[in-house]
């Protein structure tokens, strides 16, 4: 693979839709491509939304499945593997974002981590978070950040901005509502050389997004997955 289709793979490696060699090759590639290693954490709640789609076979299955769904999965089935890797991820994610009413699943933009990343340049996530107004967290020992908010009419879109943190961990992104309701808007990996620190002084940007309005919010937590919070922001 070259290193532009490798790190375009991320998708089709989360989803199980690369070949043998691909898949073997693409996982050599994840142990020492940091920003890979973040998109993928970030794609795991599109993995699991697909988990229980499976391609239909017959129009006696068809009423069980979303029409949305089915027609991007028949498409799946007679396209080239290689050819259509990006477009099909991209496709059914939304398809399910549109069938589930409005559900997003967050996708991970992360700047360098002391190497060189494919989203390093300008990304979404810091691009949206330096042009707005951040409302800055209360972080453990060391750690800092904030959020910057968008109203969507389907719920509320985030940025997140994040120092003062080290791997590997494996972190997401909490929307806590007003009744304690909690919703993951999206999940990351950090690397061992972290991100805003010495050494690897870039911070980390992710976005993502929730159902919940942002009136119904009442705070917002990054945790990692063993239940440690790093940081609190309210609203």
């Amino acid at each position: 693979m070259t290193a532009r289709i490798e790190h375009t793979d991320v998708g089709a490696y989360a989803l199980g839709l690369l070949e043998e060699t691909d898949r073997q090759a693409f996982s050599a590639h994840l142990r020492d491509c940091s920003s890979c290693t973040a998109e993928l954490a970030g794609l795991s709640g599109m993995t699991e939304m697909l988990a229980g789609v499976d391609p239909v076979e017959d129009d006696d299955q068809a009423g069980e499945t979303p029409p949305a769904v089915i027609n991007l999965l028949r498409r799946k089935k007679a396209a080239d593997r290689r050819a259509r890797r990006g477009t099909f991820v991209i496709g059914v994610a939304a398809a399910i974002t549109l069938v589930a009413g409005g559900i997003t699943v967050g996708t991970v933009v992360a700047s360098g981590g002391g190497g060189t990343s494919a989203h390093s340049a300008h990304g979404p996530a810091e691009e949206f978070y330096k042009q707005g107004q951040p409302i800055v967290g209360k972080g453990a020992p060391g750690v800092s950040g904030g959020l910057v908010l968008e109203t969507k009419r389907w719920g509320t879109h985030a940025a997140l901005e994040l120092t003062g943190v080290r791997g590997p961990l494996e972190c997401e992104l909490i929307a806590v509502s007003t009744t304690g309701e909690r919703r993951v808007m999206t999940g990351w990996a950090v690397p061992v050389n972290g991100y805003g620190v010495p050494g690897s002084p870039t911070p980390l940007y992710v976005h993502g997004g929730t159902g919940l309005p942002p009136t119904a919010i009442d705070h917002f937590e990054v945790r990692t997955a063993t239940g440690k919070t790093l940081l609190t922001i309210g609203v």
